[in-house]
């Protein structure tokens, strides 16, 4: 099944820099997990809050970047995410970031996210109700 995929626009802020000059590497995991939690609301209609509301969250178990080229102060980017696959008790989500002044990439990878409940802190199968919502 082909999942849909979905870009966020952002901006490198002066908190993201590192020592080098440019964004430090952890920033690119905060700039996935941001524009998921923007799509998940915007284009899937079921925000993060929704997950809570029904004892459930969503965690990262593994995570793959492979950075290209580097963001500095002020560029400008798209992070274009989307589900490459549903698993039984998560999913992976696939992403590039590509800066918008050259529309080259900075970086991709996936992450690995399970489903946990919320009472018991394990990961739960995802139900069918919440497959059907994120299957566009």
């Amino acid at each position: 099944m082909e999942y849909s995929r979905f870009e966020t626009e952002m901006q490198v802020r002066p908190d993201d820099i590192d020592m080098n000059q440019h964004v430090h590497n952890s920033r690119y995991f905060d700039y996935v997990l941001a524009a998921r939690y923007d799509q998940m609301e915007k284009h899937y209609g079921f925000p993060m809050e929704k997950f809570l509301a029904h004892k459930f969250a969503w965690v990262i178990s593994k995570a793959i970047i492979e950075y290209k080229r580097p963001l500095g102060l002020g560029d400008h980017f798209v992070v274009n995410t989307g589900i490459k696959e549903m698993l039984p008790k998560g999913c992976i989500v696939s992403f590039h970031i590509n800066s918008k002044k050259t529309g080259k990439l900075c970086c991709d990878g996936e992450f690995y996210y399970t489903m946990i409940s919320m009472e018991t802190g394990r990961g739960e199968t995802i139900p069918e109700w919440i497959r059907e919502h994120y299957s566009i």
